[in-house]
């Protein structure tokens, strides 16, 4: 099946889309595909969640969760961007966001995004 926007991207006449940098997908590359009948399908690359813990995030905080938290509420507070509550997951290895602030007493490492340097290894 041919579709109209995959032309398009094939031509050349519509730009890739490109992810804002506060995008857990941004500098992220578009893979095609192409299907036995010959189409050609776009898709975006893999991203592979980090390992928690390893030694290219800089942590700079840690939170105790408290009944009622959310992640966006907790990303404004110690990143300054709700919208960058992914940061948090990729800290704490959570493919669930929601498993994060479950349950009350769980520690969460607050940490810069991978690998960037600073913090203060609290």
């Amino acid at each position: 099946m041919n579709y109209p926007l995959q032309a398009l991207l094939k031509m050349g006449l519509v730009p890739p889309v490109n992810f804002p940098t506060d995008s857990r997908y941004h500098g992220l590359g578009t893979l095609q595909y192409t299907a036995p009948n010959g189409d050609i399908i776009a898709y975006l690359a893999r991203r592979f969640v980090p390992q928690p813990g390893a030694p290219n995030f800089a942590k700079v905080a840690q939170h105790i969760v408290r009944q009622g938290d959310r992640l966006d509420l907790l990303a404004a507070k110690y990143l300054g961007d709700p919208l960058l509550s992914w940061l948090l997951c990729d800290a704490n290895g959570a493919l669930r966001p929601e498993e994060l602030v479950e349950t009350p007493g769980r520690t969460l490492d607050i940490t810069m995004p991978q690998g960037i340097p600073g913090g203060t290894h609290a």
